[in-house]
């Protein structure tokens, strides 16, 4: 008999990681209870599903920062400024419908590419410290914007204040009748209470294999090399920086095409200081997919977004009907999304050379 063979929980612990399968059977018992006290468990993977498409691009838009080298894009506000600005322009050129999400996205995208290219050269120029100046960097683009919001000369009657100069803090995107445009494309009901959005789903599912496919290129074998290791990549011959750059300006492009696409599940366009904290989710959610802060997968982001979206969207309720009275929905999430980083921070050594 073999005494180095595993036991299939070993082999599970070693595949998922002890954390994730902590949190998985998490939000398992929280369904359970959930059920005991009433609620929907139909309703509550069906909320489940719709969070994680909403939130899958941008959760995946971790990934190229992480392979990089360069730890998990705490500046995603970057890209989903981009995202936001390219929304608000076809809004004002009047687009609508489809025409509108295909704008939005290609325009986004543009607009991705430059700035993406620009911060990727800042992290070059801060190496070692990437994290710390991509916090700062989300912060710092936030607030610029803001000023931005209230200064741009758009005239559209969709977005402005009925009153003075500026652009609203919440814009409607049924008037321009872009409201869930992926949401409803052939989605199907089970039951009376799971809906599954087919179209949203889809168009994360596909942002993953391209995602999936670049980094079995020659491109994205080089950005994972240097993440793995700068001197192995430089011996090798690859330009250490220039991968780094282009795994930023990916990941900025997938915060600009995440954002117009949880846009449109929301209903809404959210301006100002909405997009501050947007990084800490999504850092959340890959980290407790089982990545590290130094390597990830495509299967990390999709293990991730649902069970961290799955804990965002049941344990509010159900916390709220076994403590009756209470509201800890906010709490809930500040302790479990924060909790993840720190835990993943503590170990980023781990993953390799930093």
């Amino acid at each position: 008999m073999n005494e180095n063979k595993k036991s299939p929980w070993s082999l599970l612990v070693d595949k998922l990681s002890f954390p994730t399968l902590i949190i998985a059977a998490l939000f398992a018992l929280i369904l359970v209870i959930g059920h005991i006290m009433g609620l929907s468990v139909a309703t509550l993977l069906s909320d489940t599903v719709k969070r994680s498409g909403m939130w899958g691009i941008m959760v995946l838009a971790m990934l190229p920062s992480i392979q990089s080298g360069t730890g998990p894009n705490f500046a995603l506000p970057v890209g989903v400024e981009c995202g936001l600005f390219a929304i608000t322009i076809a809004i004002e050129f009047g687009f609508t419908g489809w025409s509108w999400f295909v704008v939005s996205i290609l325009l986004g995208s543009a607009l991705a590419i430059v700035v993406g290219f620009l911060y990727g050269k800042l992290l070059n120029a801060v190496k070692g410290s990437e994290m710390a100046i991509a916090t700062y960097t989300g912060f710092s683009i936030t607030a610029f914007m803001c000023i931005l919001w209230l200064v741009v000369p758009f005239r559209s009657p969709n977005m402005g204040w009925f009153i003075g100069q500026g652009l609203r803090e919440t814009i409607q995107l049924d008037v321009v009748e872009a409201d869930k445009l992926l949401n409803e494309l052939w989605d199907f009901q089970i039951g009376k209470d799971f809906i599954f959005p087919t179209g949203m789903i889809l168009f994360c599912v596909v942002c993953c294999v391209v995602v999936w496919l670049f980094f079995r290129s020659k491109a994205g074998v080089a950005i994972s090399a240097v993440g793995s290791s700068n001197s192995f990549a430089e011996a090798s011959g690859l330009n250490i920086y220039r991968s780094r750059v282009l795994a930023n300006v990916i990941s900025t492009v997938l915060g600009a095409i995440g954002i117009v696409v949880y846009s449109q599940s929301y209903g809404y366009v959210q301006l100002y200081n909405a997009p501050l904290t947007m990084a800490f989710t999504a850092v959340a959610a890959i980290l407790i997919g089982g990545a590290s802060a130094a390597r990830a997968k495509v299967f990390h982001v999709i293990l991730g977004v649902f069970l961290f979206q799955g804990l965002m969207t049941s344990a509010p309720p159900v916390a709220n009907k076994v403590f009756a009275g209470t509201d800890l929905s906010d709490i809930l999430r500040m302790v479990i999304q924060n909790g993840v980083i720190l835990y993943a921070l503590t170990k980023v050594k781990k993953g390799g050379e930093q």
